[in-house]
């Protein structure tokens, strides 16, 4: 059968019309960098940042509100949210090729670059923003560019007029102690990190050289990250407007956003590796392990604990857990009448600082045999492992001839009892082990013990400790501290 002009005509405009779709819709899912070549700038006419929408709830927000008003103010605004998943309820964007859903979460069916948000921007700049915000004086963006380019610091912020409205803080982050502080900031505005809300923007490639650049909790993240490198960041007099429907409204809704954002928060924390956290006043937030945890390290090889390869010491948790064990088997000797000396590294922690070594990972004290006998818990534990009514675990180590009290049946950080007799008036014990402080000793140090800070507590130690501990250890000791096994692994960095 043969096509009339007229069906032809139609046939050829509904085939137009198809391939433009398809083509829209090809552009719609490729990432923006394929589409400019690799280039990180648009035309100079064209916006030189791009909105990331980043912190939101999926069950509740007004993403739909804020990228509705940034496109107001332009038209070719870049927008991009961000999600790991598909947000479910589905969020309403516009069906703009400037307005772009990058998701996190890798998946079958696309793309490596699909899943990595960086491919989305073409901009020079960055402008986090979070739910609840709105644009409504025209240029905002650009005039915190302007302050951001005259330099001084490597963020801008601007407050959103919300409940929770910014201020700044100090933030001091120290790796090795696995420690985040929190502080007023001494020269305001400008701050090592906010609290509240507020639009951030910096250039994308500062964003996108981060190792996390849009973990969430967005704002905690991102400031430990850019105040261990040293960044500072400018609070601006230039407020968002707050969404006129703000999300979270429902007291159910606030609650479930609470609950989550504690969960994510605390995730974030251990894998960025920040187990204790200071804020002003003295709060202190921890995020490691606990009596019902295991602790945060495992087996440890040649003394050296896996840790003191990563640069970092003992972690606070597993102090504060080694503290509260050693100064609750400290009480149960004493009432017990068994007499007890710090040894080893424990006393060389006492007498260099009054506590732990910051990198040490058990306490060690010395005991007499003969006292043994006295202690229920000693005498228990010949007999095989005991949990006490505080859940201290008390056993005879399989290692050798001594006793271990662990901090819990589920924390095995410990400390070790080494039962010690005098035999011509050398202290000495039936297991040894290959230690080089490892040594008989003269009973005359034992004669008498003598009291001695330590871990927050007062211990009994042996008297003229120096002379002890250089007999154990080796001349200077105290004043030149070391790692446990230098062979492996020394504190000047050579190994």
């Amino acid at each position: 059968m043969r096509l009339t002009r007229c069906q032809a005509a139609l046939a050829a405009a509904i085939t137009l019309n198809l391939l433009v779709l398809f083509y829209v819709s090809w552009l719609q899912h490729q990432p923006r960098n394929s589409r400019t070549r690799g280039s990180r700038r648009v035309s100079a006419s064209g916006p030189r940042v791009t909105v990331l929408v980043r912190e939101f709830e999926a069950f509740d927000n007004a993403v739909p509100e804020l990228v509705d008003s940034f496109l107001q103010q332009d038209p070719a605004q870049p927008v991009v949210v961000v999600a790991d998943t598909l947000p479910y309820p589905p969020l309403a964007l516009p069906h703009v090729p400037n307005v772009r859903l990058a998701l996190l979460q890798p998946a079958l069916d696309r793309p490596a670059a699909a899943s990595r948000p960086e491919t989305y921007v073409a901009t020079e700049y960055v402008a986090l923003v979070p739910d609840g915000a709105r644009a409504e004086a025209p240029g905002q963006l650009e005039r915190m560019v302007e302050v951001l380019r005259a330099g001084g610091s490597r963020l801008v912020a601007a407050p959103v007029a919300s409940a929770n409205p910014a201020r700044c803080l100090a933030l001091n982050v120290s790796l090795r102690e696995w420690t985040a502080r929190y502080g007023p900031a001494p020269s305001a505005p400008r701050c090592d990190a906010l609290e509240g809300d507020a639009v951030l923007l910096l250039r994308a490639r500062d964003l996108f050289n981060l190792s996390a650049p849009l973990a969430r909790p967005v704002g905690t993240g991102l400031f430990l990250q850019t105040a261990l490198r040293g960044w500072t960041m400018q609070l601006l007099d230039l407020p968002f407007a707050a969404a006129r429907q703000p999300p979270l409204a429902t007291a159910h809704a606030r609650w479930k956003a609470e609950r989550e954002g504690r969960a994510r928060r605390t995730a974030l924390l251990r894998a960025l590796g920040i187990r204790l956290v200071s804020w002003e006043g003295g709060r202190l937030e921890w995020f490691g392990c606990s009596k019902e945890t295991p602790r945060c390290f495992g087996t440890v090889v040649g003394d050296t604990p896996a840790y003191l390869y990563e640069e970092r010491w003992t972690p606070p948790c597993c102090l504060r857990a080694l503290r509260e064990t050693a100064r609750y088997v400290v009480g149960v000797l004493e009432a017990a009448g068994v007499r007890y000396w710090l040894e080893g590294g424990s006393l060389l922690g006492a007498a260099r600082h009054g506590d732990i070594i910051p990198w040490d990972y058990d306490v060690d004290l010395g005991i007499y045999l003969e006292d043994v006998g006295n202690c229920e818990q000693l005498r228990g534990a010949e007999a095989g492992s005991v949990v006490d009514e505080r859940g201290f675990v008390w056993e005879k180590a399989v290692e050798g001839d001594f006793f271990r009290v662990q901090y819990s049946e589920s924390n095995h950080l410990h400390v070790d009892l080494w039962p010690f007799y005098p035999r011509n008036g050398v202290m000495t014990k039936d297991t040894w082990l290959d230690h080089r402080q490892d040594v008989e000793f003269p009973e005359h140090f034992l004669q008498p013990l003598v009291p001695l800070p330590f871990a927050g507590f007062v211990a009994q130690a042996p008297n003229n400790y120096r002379r002890f501990l250089e007999l154990k250890f080796g001349p200077g000791v105290i004043e030149n501290p070391e790692y446990p096994n230098p062979a492996l692994l020394s504190l000047t960095g050579s190994s």
